[in-house]
């Protein structure tokens, strides 16, 4: 099978010839020590812009994300919109007086969402400069990409405005669908294959209550799945936390294709999920990347994957990756562990962090 087929195996919830892989987010200095240079995303975008400018920069940018997929053998490709050139005496916003009233600030908020532009061209570069590559290259990986604006996360203010003026909420949360349904409409037109929805609402529990849940979100995430759906393509929710107390309504509800940052710390079971909604979702996951893969040895990220590939097999509906990003904390060992265990698994020879593809 070809990386599509596989992905496409995985969402259709047939078997494929193995377990799809990817990383959503992996992070310098890993990406540096797997590339054998500076990665051109996160922290080595600011020098990859000094030393080649811009353009060449965000080139540069989708040559390193291929490049370390191709490495890792990875099956598709999490892909955000590039940074966009600085500009000198570029024109803020205006600066609004700050407010105690959580009310007020999301007031003001919504105002100055109101009045936002949509992004010109210049952010979504990096998708053109990464098609260049893939056809240059004959390679053909499915690319899914952010359209998230529903998270609450840290928001006090926001949170706060749902109890006590859930009008100002609402409005919040519908300029959040207007700006991602923008995104969506520019990446239909740029070949995105799979679209990340929804945001983080949960740490070890729902920072909401269902009812508010399902009250300002669910109805916001359905009209992205439903625009998504329209085009042929696929969505996949995303939050951090235990979902357990609003999972029929972030996977049914939402009416999404798949669930991402399965948090097996907060309680997430991909065995229960696999059994109780495998017949319609795709699985991303779960690899323990804040505890198992940070701190334990190879051999435990080694029994840590095969446990995963094996709670996530039957019937296509799992693609494997972290529970989240791969960071500093992440040895190299313990991710070459990682591809070995996946690549053993399946009978495939072994990754050597040695290799380059330069």
């Amino acid at each position: 099978m070809t990386s599509r087929e596989r992905v496409e195996a995985a969402f259709a919830h047939r078997t494929p010839d193995r377990t799809p892989v990817f990383e959503y987010v992996l992070l310098s200095p890993l990406a540096d020590q797997l590339l054998g240079r500076p990665y051109a995303v996160g922290a080595g975008w600011e020098q990859a812009v000094f030393e080649m400018g811009w353009e060449r920069a965000v080139h540069q940018r989708a040559v390193d994300q291929l490049d370390l997929a191709m490495l890792l053998g990875h099956d598709l490709l999490y892909v955000v919109p590039n940074p966009p050139p600085l500009r000198a005496n570029e024109e803020s916003g205006p600066v609004l007086p700050p407010s105690s009233d959580p009310v007020e600030v999301m007031r003001q908020r919504n105002h100055q969402a109101a009045q936002e532009l949509p992004p010109g061209d210049e952010p979504f570069l990096v998708y053109a400069a990464l098609r260049e590559e893939m056809a240059r290259r004959d390679l053909d990986l499915p690319v899914l990409a952010p359209a998230y604006g529903h998270g609450v996360w840290t928001d006090t203010d926001l949170m706060q405005t749902m109890m006590l003026a859930p009008e100002v909420a609402a409005e919040h949360f519908r300029l959040a669908t207007r700006r991602c349904l923008g995104r969506v409409e520019r990446y239909l037109d740029l070949g995105v294959d799979l679209y990340g929805v929804g945001g983080d609402f949960s740490g070890q529990r729902p920072m909401i209550s269902p009812v508010m849940y399902r009250h300002f979100i669910v109805p916001e995430i359905r009209q992205l799945t439903r625009r998504i759906h329209a085009a042929g393509a696929r969505a996949v929710n995303a939050s951090d936390g235990d979902l357990w107390p609003v999972i029929d309504d972030f996977l049914v509800e939402c009416e999404v294709d798949a669930y991402l940052e399965i948090d097996m710390h907060a309680g997430m079971d991909l065995r229960r999920l696999k059994r109780e909604y495998g017949e319609r979702i795709t699985f991303f996951g779960n690899l323990d990347c804040g505890n198992t893969l940070s701190f334990g040895t190879p051999e435990q990220v080694r029994q840590h994957v095969v446990d995963c590939l094996e709670a996530g097999s039957g019937e296509g509906g799992h693609i494997l990756c972290a529970s989240n990003a791969i960071t500093a904390s992440v040895p190299l060992a313990n991710y070459v562990a990682v591809i070995n265990a996946h690549r053993s698994f399946f009978g495939l020879p072994d990754f050597s962090p040695t290799e380059s593809m330069r």
